[in-house]
Order: C-alpha cells, then structure tokens, then sequence
C-alpha cells in the first residue's frame, strides 16, 4: 500500500475531505464539509458495474480504471489544482475500496499527506447511527409546544440570536411538519442526509446549557427522528406558547403567503386530507382557497384539523405539557419574539 488510512475518530485531524462516490452517492449523503470529486460518473458506474456481472471483473477493472484515470486527471487539473505541498486530504468511497484507493495513491505520489478513510462511507455512516442513538441523552432539552400558528419556528430563530442554544428539526429537514409543510423549491434531504445533519448539529451543542427544540412527530415530512432523540423529548420539560387565534391567522397567511400567491397548489396539498373530511368539507376549502378568501380557510383549519390533531399528539406525546409554564404572546412581531426568548435561561 502506497499511502495511510484513518479511521472515522480522526476525521477532523485533515485539511479537507474528499468524497469520491459518484454524484448520485454524494447527493444521498456525504460527511459534512466534504467535496464531491467523484472518480465515476453516475453512468459510468452504472457501466462499470454492468460489465463486472454481463462480461467479466477483468473487463470492468480495465474499462474502469481509465474512467478513473480521467476523472482524476480532471479533478487534478480543475477543484485541486491550487492545494498547497503540506495539504492533507482524507479520501473515502463507498467502503474504502479501489474508488477513494485509486485517488489516494495518485495524491500521495504526488507528495501530499493523503489517506483514505477505514471502511469509508459506510464505516461514517455506522458511526453516525451509533452516536444517534447515545448522545440525545446527554442533553437537557426545553420542548416549545403550542399549536400550528404559534410561531414556534420563529421563536427558535428568536432564541438562537438572542444567544440561546436551538436545535432547529424543521430547518434541518426543509419541512414544516404538516400536510402544508413541503417548502416550495426546496427538497428535503434523505433520511441519511438528514442524519448526518442533524448529528453535526447535536456535536454542537454544550450539554452543561439548555436546548430549545420544536414539538415535532416522529416523522418530519418524509424523514424520521432517531429513536432516542424522540424519547429524550419525551422526557423533557415543556414550554406552551400561547397566541390569540386571531394573531395565528394573521400569522399563517404572512408565513405560508407563496401558497397564497398559487390558489391551486394549496388546493393540491388540502387534497391529502381526503379520506379524514367528508367530500363536502374538503370542496368548501378548495372553493375558499379559489376565492382568496384565506382568512376563512386558516381559521376553519385550525379550528377543524390542526388544533384537534395537535392537542391529541402532544397529550399522548408529551407527559410533562400538563404541567408546562405557559408563556402569552399577543403578537408574533419579531420585537416580541426577541423580547420573550430574552427572558428565557440561556
């Protein structure tokens, strides 16, 4: 072997990280902070990896390695041409293989610190469900509750710059949580990207200093909370914000105005409630979202689905909301916010 390995524990000991998975791989997931320079294409590998079964490994190998060859040569030519002589790369592929070998070879020939991951992705990926499962004990987390058009996301926004320590779940999966919470242009991540996401996130944090966190379900869209996670918000003390239902009107239609601005597309998304609301309630929305008359349809909502569904998941969810502090918000205006999250302990 003509260059070092590393194992997952020494990944922050490098200068940069190198992912050379094809595109399709890197997208899914990828440590943070690591660049794509993939030695395969997405067709490329799909090519590769037919010959390998329809023809035979020695063909795959030597159509392979002169992709590889190229693409190197490319990345060489192109992301790393202006890496300094005492540059040191971590390269990882799949499971530490001849993908991230092949670079890693190349790079240390040409006289840079490269070594390639133990195990690579895979070995990452293991250690991101194994801390998932520990480290959500280690802190103590304060749950905001209240129901849909508190302006709970905005409150955490309010925290985090008033200093406070915030884990954004919302954020982290580009989803509000609702069958109106997919963000136009906006795709959430895989569930494995959102892992990695959401570890990087909790290895921020200082376990001596409390954390605000959403009420959330177990699934945010389409991506899951880790098991333990979910239990240590569970267990957690609660903080119910409370709005006038006036001002949560308001709220919503300033917050979800881009379904405002396309009628149809809001039309589109009440019509997974189908099957929960008899055929003629769902049509009086629909005609109330045509209409524009949207103060009505919010109002309606909250007071038909998402206050009924809200209250029954969080009774059954979180035992510590029957004893939780109330804090009174009359408005959602950002002086409000950041005068309240000013109150809270930091």
């Amino acid at each position: 072997m003509l260059f070092k390995t590393a194992n997952v524990a020494q990944i922050a000991r490098f200068d940069e990280i190198i992912d050379v998975r094809s595109p399709a791989e890197y997208a899914e997931d990828h440590i943070p902070g690591a660049i794509s320079c993939p030695v395969f294409s997405d067709a490329e590998r799909a090519r590769v990896g037919t010959l390998y079964k329809q023809v035979s490994p020695f063909e795959a190998r030597k159509v392979g390695a002169a992709i590889v060859a190229r693409n190197i040569a490319h990345h060489l030519d192109t992301v790393l041409h202006d890496r300094p002589k005492n540059w040191k790369p971590l390269v990882y592929c799949w499971r530490g293989g001849q993908r991230s070998g092949a670079m890693t070879t190349i790079l240390a020939q040409i006289g840079w610190g490269a070594q390639q991951l133990e195990g690579g992705y895979k070995a990452y990926r293991r250690d991101v469900l194994e801390r998932l499962a520990v480290l959500p004990a280690a802190f103590r987390f304060t749950v905001i509750c209240g129901p849909t058009g508190s302006g709970k996301s905005r409150f955490l926004a309010a925290l985090a710059a008033a200093g406070r320590q915030v884990l954004d779940l919302e954020g982290l999966a580009r989803h509000r949580g609702s069958v109106l919470g997919k963000l136009p242009g906006e795709p959430q991540p895989a569930q494995k990207g959102f892992d990695s996401l959401l570890l990087a996130e909790l290895k921020k944090l200082d376990p001596a200093r409390p954390v605000y966190i959403e009420s959330e379900s177990k699934k945010i869209g389409n991506v899951a909370l880790p098991d333990a996670l979910f239990a240590a918000m569970h267990r957690a003390d609660c903080l119910l914000v409370e709005v006038p239902l006036a001002e949560r009107v308001r709220f919503l239609q300033e917050d979800y105005a881009f379904y405002l601005a396309d009628p149809e597309s809001l039309v589109r998304q009440l019509g997974f409630l189908k099957g929960l609301y008899p055929n003629e309630v769902l049509a009086g929305w629909f005609e109330l979202a045509r209409a524009g008359r949207f103060a009505e349809l919010v109002e309606q909502l909250l007071s038909r689905h998402y206050d009924p569904l809200y209250w029954r998941s969080m009774t059954r969810s979180y035992p510590a909301l029957a004893a939780a502090p109330t804090l009174a918000l009359p408005s959602l205006a950002p002086a409000a916010l950041a005068e309240a999250a000013a109150a809270l302990p930091a």
